[in-house]
């Protein structure tokens, strides 16, 4: 089987360099994919969760190769689900679902959707913007032929939007019931949702998925319906689903939750995101493949391996994939590779630069509760360092983390070095040297971790214990997020990290 490419850091890229390409074009935790074509330029954003800032911007020309242009979201109001993006006259529209969490205080306890707007996808973006629509998810923008704006829903619901795009139009209604499968097949739940739209010869296309986003395997699913009209009646695509995992066997687990969108040379591909056989722990991530319309009007996804090269939809974009995970930590900001996880109102007022590292301001007792910052990892097998100093009552940690109730990695603080793994302090007491300030390194070389730690200048001591983590995933902890090289600050004062180091391993 072919290898990946390689970008910054040696992490996999999908362009092979020569006219090909090989799932996923974005490696690690990329769920929910929204994209938009617009000319000759393709946007894309995914649900960001518990992260903040949120939904990075990701640009291409390709559909392959693509390169941050900043986040639309500084302050998510609270875990940020599947989106949609729109464009409308000469105006972007990102719609938003935010789902009550913890961290989210002054949120409430209902889930709603907001909308955010912009004259560029590249920002500035507006405060969000409540459209009062309660109890439903993952928004999918179309306007009818009557020329009229409108929002589909999860389990098949709709409301039309008015012409601004930044208010209702009416009551939320139920206009759509979804394809069903044969009940013996193995999934999650039907779980109707992901609806996304597209007008392509005089009909209105349908793509939804069910089967649910995690559990089995072969739960997720691709399916389509069409109608002649926004109001319906929907016809069901005789060979739904267009796309599914059937087998544990495949390289790609639970596809679904897909958008077709026209490539740059006139023909048609669908992205949609799917858990990698046996890495599970790295996400949802990213995946394309070519689609075809039959005579008859339907569309059919040709490609039964998406493991295996596939053609690339242009020629080279002209521009390296990706970013760099490491960080000289120079300032004036975070780099665009950081979020916050589960963060406060004000989170980013504790990070400062001052020439020396960045400094982290404690917060919380744990990893648990000390909203760490987090990086999303692409790679089967990487290896991460840090160094981190005490300033006054504080702990200051290198991690993999999870969520707050998983995790692991290193923790250093004033009674010595402590040992985080599966969300709770080891009982192991690692005899390492009560100093102020250690570099520590982790390497997660396909689910075996293994650490390392030093004083500054002096030969690396290997911790004394490995760890194993293929299950730090979301059938393990209900939670739809990825295993993240992490750092942590927490206590009463701050830690100073220099030097963070990202490489990937073959």
């Amino acid at each position: 089987m072919s290898t990946w490419g390689s970008g910054f850091e040696g992490q996999r890229i999908a362009d092979l360099g020569d006219g090909t390409f090989r799932n996923p074009i974005l490696a690690g935790d990329h769920p929910d994919p929204a994209i938009l074509k617009d000319g000759d330029d393709y946007w894309l954003t995914w649900s960001s969760f518990d992260a903040a800032p949120g939904l990075q911007i990701l640009h291409s020309r390709d559909l392959v190769n693509w390169t941050s242009a900043g986040f639309a979201l500084e302050r998510p109001l609270a875990v940020t689900f599947a989106v949609d993006i729109a464009k409308y006259g000469d105006r972007f529209f990102i719609y938003i679902p935010f789902i009550p969490a913890p961290w989210a205080e002054d949120f409430g306890t209902t889930p709603r959707i907001f909308v955010i707007t912009a004259p560029s996808m590249t920002g500035p973006w507006s405060d969000p913007i409540d459209l009062g629509i309660e109890s439903y998810i993952d928004p999918g923008h179309v306007v009818g032929e009557d020329g009229k704006r409108y929002l589909f829903l999860s389990r098949g619901s709709r409301v039309r939007l008015t012409d601004d795009g930044l208010s209702t139009d009416g009551p939320v209604e139920q206009v759509y019931e979804g394809w069903r499968y044969p009940d013996d097949w193995i999934t999650e739940a039907y779980s109707l949702e992901g609806p996304k739209l597209l007008r392509h010869d005089g009909r209105f296309f349908l793509v939804s998925a069910v089967g649910g986003t995690a559990g089995p395997p072969t739960g997720h699913m691709v399916t389509v319906s069409r109608a002649a009209s926004i109001d319906g009646p929907w016809e069901h695509d005789p060979g739904n689903p267009v796309a599914r995992t059937r087998s544990v066997d495949e390289p790609w687990w639970s596809r679904g939750h897909a958008t077709v969108v026209e490539g740059p040379s006139g023909d048609w591909w669908m992205v949609s995101h799917g858990y990698e056989h046996g890495y599970r722990t790295l996400g949802r991530q990213v995946l394309l493949e070519p689609v075809e319309w039959t005579e008859d009007g339907w569309l059919r996804a040709p490609t039964p391996d998406l493991g295996a090269p596939l053609r690339k939809p242009i020629a080279p974009a002209g521009h390296r994939h990706g970013m760099p995970l490491s960080d000289a930590f120079a300032g004036p900001g975070l780099g665009a590779q950081w979020t916050f996880h589960a963060p406060g109102r004000d989170e980013q007022e504790r990070v400062r630069f001052d020439g020396d590292g960045l400094v982290l301001a404690g917060k919380g007792s744990t990893p648990a509760d000390a909203s760490p910052l987090t990086v999303i990892a692409g790679d089967l097998a990487y290896e991460v360092s840090v160094s981190a100093e005490l300033e006054g009552d504080a702990e200051g940690g290198l991690l993999l983390f999870f969520n707050s109730a998983l995790f692991l990695g290193l923790g250093i603080g004033g009674d010595g070095m402590r040992t985080y793994n599966g969300g709770r302090t080891s009982h192991w007491r690692e005899p390492a040297p009560r100093a102020r300030t250690l570099e520590l390194r982790i390497r997660n070389d396909r689910h075996i971790v293994t650490s390392w730690y030093r004083e500054p200048a002096g030969e690396w001591v290997r911790h004394g214990i490995r760890f194993e983590t293929s299950g730090y995933h979301a059938n393990t902890a209900g939670d739809l997020l990825s295993l993240r090289p992490s750092l942590c600050a927490a206590g009463q004062g701050s830690v100073r990290f220099r030097d963070f180091r990202y490489r990937a391993l073959p």
